[in-house]
């Protein structure tokens, strides 16, 4: 069931309007770059983080719900999956994929509550 990988979880913290635009995004094992756009439209909310050099200047699209916590004190957002993790999920192109459903439907069966290949969150 993967319904709600598009969702904030009610643990994260997150407040609806809050501006993300900026804030690190760390993964269970270290950062993974910086939020360069959200949404916090019901269902269909997202990062799209700019790893920098770590992924040779990619974007990746991550599901709120992968958001476990958010400070806004630090503007860090920590997500529940391992750099490797998130490297590994399927390519994202802005000018492609953000309004793609085929694309949404990979992520979701990805990150969603199935895990992908069976691992669960760490």
């Amino acid at each position: 069931m993967t319904e709600h990988v598009w969702s904030y979880t009610s643990a994260s913290g997150h407040l609806a309007g809050t501006d993300l635009t900026g804030f690190k995004v760390e993964a269970t094992d270290g950062t993974i770059g910086k939020v360069d756009k959200h949404s916090d439209e019901v269902d269909d909310s997202y990062l799209v983080v700019d790893t920098g050099v770590w992924i040779f200047g990619k974007e990746v699209l991550l599901p709120a719900s992968r958001v476990v916590s958010i400070d806004p004190e630090e503007r860090i957002v920590f997500v529940d999956r391992t750099k490797g993790q998130i490297k590994d999920a399927p390519e994202f192109h802005r000018d492609e994929h953000l309004g793609d459903p085929r694309y949404r439907d990979a992520l979701s069966t990805y990150y969603g509550t199935g895990f992908p290949f069976g691992l669960p969150p760490i």
